[in-house]
């Protein structure tokens, strides 16, 4: 295996690990912060401005967004001829930038706290829409069951989106929000799970295919 290969494979692990680091770090940290409910808040409450897990939380999920950016590049150097591949890496960088921004730059201040330009940019860069198109151009870019498990996975991420998202005004007004938790969660790991099954199949490629290899 030449040191080009070599590399590709470590970058393109980084989706893996990227996944775990993200989903790990939510779960440990919603068993840390006392009182958190991983059923109704959100995921954002566990980095917000003043919670008592922000300090640790900042940096893992800063280091899962680089993780995802080197993804993005091993994705872009395997992709050879393919412009939809190369453009779905694109989407992979574009939010792994937007998840730096709004672990890093633009947190939500605590519940009941008064809102700020910092709460409103978290809302808006929240929405991030590089998620849902990486997927569709995965559905248009790969054929056979990775197609049909990432079309299956736009309805999985979409349905519990729009459901945590309504919770949004009630969330800013301190109202309970008894799902909220639960259906970001759902939405949020089944993307996660998607771009692990997606590096497993990229990586089964890349030991099967040349690199430049357009029926991959």
């Amino acid at each position: 295996m030449d040191t080009d290969t070599k590399t590709d494979k470590l970058l393109l692990s980084c989706g893996i690990l990227s996944g775990l680091a993200y989903i790990a770090t939510d779960l440990l940290a919603s068993l840390l912060y006392p009182g958190y409910s991983f059923r109704g808040q959100a995921v954002s409450e566990l980095f917000a401005i003043g919670a008592p897990t922000s300090r640790w939380v900042v940096p893992l999920f800063s280091l899962s967004s680089v993780l995802l950016l080197a993804f993005a590049v091993g994705v872009w150097r395997t992709a050879g001829a393919r412009r939809l591949v190369r453009a779905l890496a694109l989407m992979f960088a574009c939010s792994a930038v937007v998840g730096l921004l709004i672990w890093s730059v633009f947190p939500m201040p605590m519940r009941g706290a008064e809102r700020t330009f910092t709460d409103t940019m978290h809302l808006i860069l929240a929405t991030n829409p590089f998620v849902l198109v990486s997927l569709i151009l995965a559905i248009a870019a790969f054929r056979g069951r990775l197609r049909v498990y990432s079309a299956v996975t736009v309805i999985i991420m979409l349905v519990p989106a729009i459901a945590a998202f309504s919770y949004a005004r009630a969330l800013d007004m301190n109202q309970p929000t008894p799902w909220l938790g639960a259906t970001e969660r759902l939405a949020q790991y089944g993307y996660e799970t998607w771009q692990v099954v997606l590096t497993i199949v990229l990586l089964r490629r890349q030991d099967r295919s040349r690199p430049d290899d357009p029926s991959r």
